[in-house]
């Protein structure tokens, strides 16, 4: 499936009927507390660059986001969150397209290093390979997050 994938806004009905599935997919993995999306707002702030992909007659199908979190632990620091692809689309590589034009974008603002937390079980094994697929390996609890058995963390180093 040929996608684009375009910087745009979060506030817009589209994204949040894919930010509606993926909390929906995410509800049943996970005790509320463990799960750590950004909110439609939060997702629009200066500090987050929304990446949505759509198919060739416009639909969304996908999104991701990167937070540039700043300097950290001695680096420039970013987080991807709110991963997702459309189920009805899913293996034509649209999260494959997704996590390269959030890592593109994080070069071009300096991030050193992407961070992100994901969940356990099968429900997210897709996701996990993916990311590890992308250069990504698993790492302790970043940023503020809890340890605990709900959450896998993955780290990737970038370099220009």
């Amino acid at each position: 499936m040929a996608v684009s994938i375009a910087i745009e806004t979060p506030l817009q009905d589209e994204v949040k009927t894919l930010v509606t599935a993926l909390d929906a997919h995410l509800a049943p993995l996970a005790p509320a507390e463990f799960n750590f999306g950004l909110d439609l707002e939060e997702m629009a702030a200066d500090d987050t660059t929304v990446f949505v992909a759509r198919n060739a007659d416009g639909k969304a199908v996908g999104i991701g986001a990167l937070k540039h979190i700043g300097q950290y632990e001695g680096q420039q620091l970013g987080e991807i969150k709110r991963m997702f692809t459309d189920p009805a689309v899913r293996g034509q590589r649209i999260g494959s397209a997704l996590l390269e034009a959030i890592q593109a974008r994080a070069l071009s603002l300096g991030i050193e290093r992407l961070v992100l937390e994901t969940g356990v079980g099968e429900g997210l094994a897709a996701a996990v390979r993916l990311y590890q697929n992308h250069g990504f390996t698993e790492c302790g609890a970043v940023l503020d997050y809890p340890a605990s058995h709900y959450s896998r963390f993955f780290e990737k180093k970038l370099s220009a």
